[in-house]
């Protein structure tokens, strides 16, 4: 039987009935939707960015300088920028040193250590941190001098590392630019983005660091880099209104930057290990579930080892995406659920790494985008200690309850996400009550059957007509009801 709709009509705007089922999911998961007024008076009492001087500071404001993010992002963590010595390419990734202005102990660390990232819904963005320190006195933004924490490392012909190194410095943004925009002309499929063409260098440094990003993901699938392709549709609104769902496609800048992204992550977690300072590293463990996974690849009539190998892991999911892109998404959010969700551990010097099974890399933690993540911020002071010679600023039991905390505020905040988009999802579909649809059997148990209509990108439960069907099957579908508050979609076959 159908789940019993929500018979009210509810009279407010699309994007307000999605900000307060957010603001609820929020506080249901124990994330704080707003800033504490102490909070919000040290806010008041900053009036300018940070600013480095002395010998500790290396000042690389003429350096040319971008930043690559989404259209509409605003609170900008790091630049990248290329150069050519002695036949060799250094890659120098700046990173907002939001540290600086947001101290350990202060009442908006210990807001931002409460929810620990920022959460992005279709009823709004909950920021870490107050936009006046995210967006302009801690971001990395447009022709604005910033001080700044740069991972300097060279990349060798082969994509591996080298050279690696840290320091403090000063630097200028000169482009600031987008995904889509900068894809599209490298691809050679749109004119030269504007900002590119007025900094004289910028063409050319542009296309060294996608030669450079392409070679740095050679190496990595070549280790055994898994490439997923999940679906979280983001919404559109005009006005107040829903108007459609949008899924992000990967393109060629976004896989610049998490290459660039993963390099120095990797370069600061090697720092502080060979600086003797611990570290909160992000980790994927190695499948505690394989036997399944290997038993989906048995299904699909592929074979992979009875023990975990990351290799053929991956060389299976390129096949597969080859051979049935439809259901790759699919195949793709199974494979994440049985890899197990990542997390923060703390690394002591001298122990071996866990790493990252999913990246196929060793050492990685997470510091690149400190406005946005609180680890971020966290590995910035262990890198400044470390720089300065000081003891580490937090004791390892410290550090080991915060990495805890971390990962439990992390998987309460994507349940927010999660939870707001099903309701997008049947706020979008709530006018189309009765009409019919082209959609995939996605899930198919004693628990239930789902299906994933192909468009908009929808999933929903199957209440009626699922004998016989199976994952992966096509059929016609009826919407029959939803229900926005909990996100539920339910469809008939027809």
């Amino acid at each position: 039987m159908a789940r019993e709709p929500v018979k009210a009509h509810d009279t407010r705007s699309h994007y307000q009935q999605l900000a307060a089922l957010a603001r609820q999911a929020m506080l249901e998961r124990g994330l704080s939707p707003d800033f504490p007024s102490d909070a919000l008076a040290e806010l008041r009492a900053l009036h300018a960015p940070a600013r480095l001087d002395g010998a500790s500071c290396r000042d690389l404001r003429a350096l040319p300088w971008c930043s690559i993010d989404n259209d509409d992002s605003r609170d900008l963590d790091q630049l990248s920028v290329a150069q050519e010595t002695a036949g060799q390419v250094r890659i120098l990734v700046a990173v907002a040193d939001v540290d600086a202005l947001v101290p350990r102990g202060s009442a908006l660390d210990a807001h931002a250590r409460l929810n620990t990232t920022s959460v992005y819904t279709a009823g709004g963005i909950f920021p870490m941190l107050p936009e006046r320190l995210s967006t302009d006195l801690t971001s990395l933004n447009d022709q604005e001098e910033r001080e700044a924490l740069v991972m300097d490392y060279v990349v060798r012909p082969d994509g591996s590392l080298g050279g690696e190194a840290i320091y403090r410095a000063m630097v200028v943004n000169r482009a600031k630019l987008a995904y889509n925009s900068v894809a599209a002309w490298l691809d050679g499929k749109a004119p030269m983005p504007a900002p590119v063409a007025r900094v004289p260098e910028m063409e050319h440094q542009l296309r060294i660091q996608d030669d450079c990003a392409q070679k740095l993901r050679g190496w990595r699938h070549a280790q055994g880099a898994l490439e997923l392709q999940t679906l979280a549709p983001r919404a559109v609104l005009q006005d107040g209104v829903l108007v459609g769902l949008e899924v992000d496609e990967r393109n060629r800048a976004k896989d610049l930057i998490e290459e660039f992204m993963v390099a120095a992550n990797g370069v600061a977690a090697r720092f502080l290990g060979a600086q003797g300072h611990p570290s909160m590293r992000r980790v994927v463990r190695q499948p505690e579930r394989w036997d399944r996974i290997v038993a989906v690849a048995h299904d699909l009539g592929e074979t992979l080892p009875q023990h975990p190998d990351a290799r053929a892991l991956s060389a299976f999911l390129a096949k597969r995406a080859l051979a049935d892109p439809l259901r790759f998404p699919d195949l793709s959010l199974d494979i994440v659920k049985m890899l197990g969700r990542g997390e923060y551990v703390v690394e002591m010097p001298g122990q071996p790494p866990i790493g990252h099974f999913g990246l196929a890399v060793k050492d990685y933690t997470h510091g690149t985008a400190p406005n946005r993540r609180y680890p971020d911020l966290v590995t910035g002071r262990l890198v400044k200690a470390a720089l300065a010679k000081q003891a580490c600023p937090y004791a390892a039991g410290d550090l080991a309850e915060l990495a805890a905390h971390c990962t439990a505020q992390e998987t309460a905040a994507d349940k927010v996400e999660r939870q707001v988009r099903k309701s997008a999802a049947a706020l979008l579909l709530e006018a189309r009550i009765g009409q019919r649809f082209d959609a995939v059997v996605t899930g198919a148990s004693p628990k239930g059957t789902w299906v994933r209509v192909l468009a908009p990108p929808v999933e929903g439960k199957l209440v009626h007509g699922f004998e016989g069907l199976d994952i992966g099957h096509r059929v016609r579908v009826k919407l029959i009801s939803v229900d926005v508050p909990r996100g539920y979609v339910d469809f008939v076959k027809v």
